[in-house]
C-alpha cells in the first residue's frame, strides 16, 4: 500500500501534506496512518483465512508499538496481543484487547507479573508462553495460591538459524529464548509443574525481520514434531511472528508476500501435524513489524550543514534517542525530503546526540537542504517510540495519527523537560 507520494512537489503521507502538518507541530514527530494500519492487519488476517488456517488468532506484538490509540484500532479489528511485560499487559487491556486473546512471552516474567496475569479475569490470559522450567514451576505455584489453573504454552527453541541480524535472532540454543525439546518432554507428568497448570499450546519464534522463510519452515516442522510427541490435546499451535518488511529497495523482491507466508504455514502444518492426528488446534500468529512498520514515518527538520573536507554532514533535530534502529543494528531506513528536488549529493544524515553512532544514513544522495527544511525517515512505525529514551535529557517526541476521516489527532504529546526524571 503506497504511503509516501509527491503532489505538486510536496511529499504527502497517507494523503496528508507534510509541510502543512509541520506548520502546527514542532519537529521531530512521528506520524501514523490509520488507513495503512488497518490495511496491514486486515491483509494479514484475511491472508490466514484465505490459506485455510484454522481459526487464526492474530496477536499483535506490543513491543513493536504500544501506543494506546494504535492498539485500540487493532483491538476493534479483533486483534489479540503478544506481550512481554506487565506494563504491556495493562496497556493491552486498557486498549480493549480481551484477556482471552493475550499471550505472555518473555524469559523474565516476575512473580508480580504472573500473579497479575492470572487474575485479570476469571480464566486469566490466553496463555503463558513459558521459556524455562523454573518459570513453569513458579507459574504453577502462583496459580495454586490463587486457586486458578494456568494456561501453559511452551515456547520451543527449535534450534534453527534465521537469516537476520544477530541481535534479533532468537531460535538457536545459544539464545536465551525458549525451551529445548528435551526440557519440554522432561516436564511432562511432574506434579510440581502441573498441579495447577494445563498444557494448551506450543509455540516457536525464531527472530525478527525475517525475509527468508527456509528457517521458518524448519521451525514449524519441529513445532509439529514436538507437538505430536507430547500427546497432549493442544488447543493451539503458535507460529510466532517476525515477518520482515522491505526497508531497503533491494529487499522488495525478497520480502515474503502474505499469501506465500500463509501458504507455507498452512501446508506445513497440514503435512506434518493435521494429517497425523485427530486433534485440530487453532493457529496463533504474533506479528508486530509487518503490521505497523510502514504505518508510520518520522519527520525531522534540518538544523544545519557541516562540511569536513569530503564529508558533508546534514544535521537534523531527530536523534538516536527518538529512533535507534540505525544506531543499534546499522538498519537502513529511507530518507526523503518533503520538498521535491532533483539535484543530489552524497551526505551523512546525523542527529544532535553526543554519539558517533547517532546517524540515520551515510552517503545518502539528497538534494541540498537548508536549515528548517523537512526530511522524512521512512517506515518508522515499529520499534521507534517504543525503543526511545531520554538520553541527553531530550524529551520524547510528539506522536500524531491521521485517522480514516483524514483528520489529525495527537496520540502522544511531546514530553516537556518538567516530566523528565
Amino acid at each position: 500500500m503506497s504511503s509516501l507520494i509527491y503532489k505538486k512537489k510536496i511529499l504527502h503521507f497517507s494523503g496528508m501534506d507534510l509541510s502543512d502538518l509541520a506548520k502546527g507541530n514542532k519537529t521531530p514527530f512521528f506520524v501514523y496512518s490509520e488507513d495503512i494500519l488497518v490495511h496491514n492487519y486486515t491483509s494479514f488476517y484475511e491472508g490466514a483465512k484465505k490459506a485455510g488456517i484454522r481459526k487464526p488468532l492474530v496477536c499483535f506484538a506490543m513491543k513493536s508499538n504500544p501506543n494506546k490509540e494504535l492498539v485500540s484500532i487493532l483491538a476493534d479489528l479483533g486483534s489479540g496481543a503478544d506481550i512481554v511485560s506487565g506494563g504491556e499487559l495493562k496497556r493491552a487491556l486498557e486498549a480493549g484487547i480481551p484477556s482471552e486473546k493475550i499471550v505472555f512471552s518473555g524469559v523474565g516474567k516476575t512473580k508480580e507479573e504472573i500473579d497479575y496475569a492470572l487474575t485479570v479475569s476469571k480464566k486469566g490470559i490466553f496463555s503463558f508462553n513459558v521459556e524455562s522450567l523454573e518459570e513453569l514451576e513458579l507459574i504453577n505455584e502462583c496459580a495454586k495460591k490463587h486457586k486458578r489453573e494456568a494456561r501453559i504454552c511452551f515456547r520451543l527453541n527449535p534450534v534453527v538459524k534465521a537469516l537476520t541480524h544477530k541481535n534479533i535472532s532468537t531460535g538457536n540454543k545459544t539464545h536465551k529464548f525458549g525451551l529445548l525439546e528435551k526440557d519440554v518432554y522432561d516436564s511432562l507428568g511432574k506434579a510440581k509443574y502441573w498441579s495447577h497448570s494445563k498444557l494448551v499450546g506450543l509455540s516457536v519464534h525464531i527472530g525478527s525481520q525475517l525475509l527468508d522463510l527456509k528457517a521458518t519452515k524448519k521451525a514449524v516442522i519441529k513445532l509439529c514434531e514436538v507437538a505430536l510427541k507430547t500427546k497432549a490435546p493442544l488447543e493451539f499451535l503458535d507460529v510466532g511472528g517476525g515477518l520482515g518488511v522491505d526497508y531497503h529497495p533491494s529487499e522488495s523482491s525478497k520480502m515474503p508476500a502474505i499469501d506465500d507466508y500463509m501458504t507455507l504455514v498452512s501446508t506445513t502444518l497440514e503435512k506434518y501435524y493435521y494429517t497425523k492426528t485427530d486433534n485440530v488446534p487453532r493457529v496463533v500468529f504474533e506479528p508486530g513489524r509487518r503490521i505497523v512498520a510502514k504505518a508510520g514515518i518520522f519527520v525531522m527538520s534540518v538544523l544545519r550543514n557541516k562540511i569536513s573536507e569530503k564529508n558533508h554532514f546534514l544535521i537534523v533535530d531527530g536523534g538516536m534517542n527518538d529512533f535507534m534502529r540505525p544506531s543499534l543494528y546499522g538498519a537502513y531506513h529511507g530518507l526523503t525530503p518533503v520538498k521535491e528536488a532533483k539535484n543530489a549529493t552524497n551526505c551523512h544524515v546525523v542527529g544532535p546526540i553526543c554519539e558517533t553512532s547517532d546517524c540515520f544514513g551515510s552517503d545518502r544522495k539528497l538534494p541540498k537542504m537548508s536549515a528548517g527544511e523537512l526530511l522524512v525517515l521512512e517506515d518508522t512505525g515499529a520499534y521507534g517510540y517504543s525503543m526511545g529514551s531520554n538520553y541527553n535529557l531530550r524529551g520524547r517526541p510528539l506522536e500524531i495519527l491521521i485517522n480514516k476521516k483524514k483528520k489529525i489527532k495527537t496520540i502522544n504529546k511531546a514530553q516537556p523537560y518538567e516530566d523528565l526524571t
